[in-house]
């Protein structure tokens, strides 16, 4: 088999969760122009809806699905309608999380849970709901953004809860990748460092503090993402199965 083929995911059917925004939405963008149909599944419909439209626009489709990633009920109506839709599932980004800064010792129970059902459970509910899909025909490839907050802890801000569910999320990835290889399902994480999106955007005044102790002395663009995720949902990555690529611009080599 060639490069270009082993690279090559034309045809194939993904789901990206929280692509109306940042990664996400860069993430769907790049599998619809790799030619694949992308379901847009994300807690704002409109956004969705958004994404979906720029994904017809290179000639495959796009399904807008709205779902809360926390509620089961939700996210098996999302992926049944996809399973309706496309027929299968070859490939899940399971993306959609949240960052609320705040020290440890002044965080209400509130936040932790919403923090952690939304970065982990709502990982975890998906994987299941992917996996439902992708078993009886024995293939498919899971990618679960995780971050680089899930091996280090971040300086100035403090988000403990935040660095927990995504350490949580690359383990639970790969408890699902040995659970799953008999499968032929892949499970897989990328990590990012900081990413410039609408969720950086908004702690804008700590990237001179952030980017001093970034190698490469700068936040990354979301299509610099791409790469891994490509690869990961390609048969180029056919026995990659339990890793994390960590793509952070050297931020954890130091």
């Amino acid at each position: 088999m060639s490069v270009s083929e082993l690279f090559n995911i034309q045809g194939r059917k993904a789901a990206v969760t929280g692509a109306g925004r940042g990664i996400g939405k860069a993430l769907a963008l790049a599998l619809s122009e790799a030619g694949c149909d992308v379901a847009i599944i994300d807690i704002n419909m409109d956004d969705a809806r958004t994404v979906a439209a720029e994904i017809e626009k290179t000639g495959r489709r796009g399904l807008a699905l709205e779902a809360d990633v926390t509620k089961v009920a939700e996210i098996k109506k999302a992926f049944d309608d996809i399973q309706s839709e496309f027929g299968r599932l070859d490939i899940c980004v399971n993306n959609a999380g949240i960052c609320i800064n705040e020290a440890a010792e002044e965080t209400p129970e509130d936040h932790y849970d919403r923090v952690v059902d939304t970065n982990l459970k709502g990982v975890f509910l998906c994987c299941q709901e992917a996996a439902g899909i992708m078993i009886p025909r024995k293939r498919g490839s899971i990618i679960n953004t995780a971050s680089m907050s899930g091996t280090i802890t971040n300086f100035p801000q403090k988000h403990a809860h935040y660095n927990a569910s995504k350490a949580g999320v690359i383990l639970l990835s790969k408890s699902l990748a040995v659970e799953w290889a008999p499968y032929g399902i892949r499970v897989n994480t990328i990590s990012p460092g900081y990413v410039k999106t609408e969720l950086t955007g908004a702690a804008k005044d700590l990237w001179p503090q952030w980017e001093p102790l970034i190698p490469m002395k700068r936040l990354a663009e979301p299509k610099e993402l791409v790469g891994a995720v490509i690869y990961l949902a390609s048969d180029a990555s056919s026995y990659t199965t339990g890793s994390d690529i960590i793509v952070d611009g050297g931020y954890t080599a130091r």
